[in-house]
């Protein structure tokens, strides 16, 4: 038997929200600044609760990369990835991901962001990955989701449809937000909004 630590990522393992990080780093700022104008009702109706997240995630994803290649967005994703996403991490969250490894614990990063600029950054650290996937249809990024927003319950179906939460003696949980909220309930011990300076 094991023990399974779950971490969310934005917010929790990061002080910043690594979607907007990621299209600022690809697009830079004059595009990502216009982008957000032109996106305001969007982002508004999503703050009002007038639409729900995944949406306003697919419409922002459509209007930054629809059209660009699946090899220049891998790139990009990589490098944001590798280079980028260390910037951005609470040093305490990395000391608590560190302890749950040197427990011997299966530490999993279960993400609403996409997982194409997570993935190499978790693969580098040893971490499993839950996260959501970008459509890529003839090589060319659709800015659709090819999966449901990794958010909410949705957390809480993709860990039970990967883990079998019966053979874990303990499941410790971490994460900052009401997206999180399921995946806690989950948790023997959860820790909400633990990292905080």
């Amino acid at each position: 038997m094991i023990d399974l630590a779950l971490f969310d990522f934005d917010g929790t393992i990061t002080k910043d929200d690594s979607l907007l990080k990621f299209i600022r780093f690809v697009v830079g700022d004059v595009r990502f600044v216009f982008g957000l104008v032109v996106l305001s009702p969007i982002l508004v109706a999503y703050k009002l609760k007038l639409i729900p997240n995944y949406k306003a995630k697919q419409k922002m994803l459509s209007w930054f990369f629809k059209g660009m290649s699946k090899e220049a967005f891998f790139k990009v994703a990589n490098e944001y990835s590798l280079v980028h996403i260390d910037k951005i991490l609470r040093p305490k969250a990395i000391e608590k991901i560190n302890w749950h490894k040197n427990q011997g614990h299966k530490v999993v990063v279960v993400s609403a962001s996409i997982e194409f600029w997570l993935r190499p950054w978790c693969e580098k650290n040893g971490l499993e990955l839950i996260a959501t996937k970008l459509e890529i249809k003839d090589d060319i990024v659709t800015g659709k989701l090819l999966t449901k927003n990794c958010y909410g319950i949705e957390k809480v179906n993709r860990i039970k449809e990967l883990y079998n939460l019966e053979k874990y003696d303990y499941i410790y949980a971490y994460g900052d937000s009401s997206g999180d909220k399921q995946m806690l309930e989950l948790a023997h011990e959860k820790f909400y909004k633990p990292f905080r300076d």
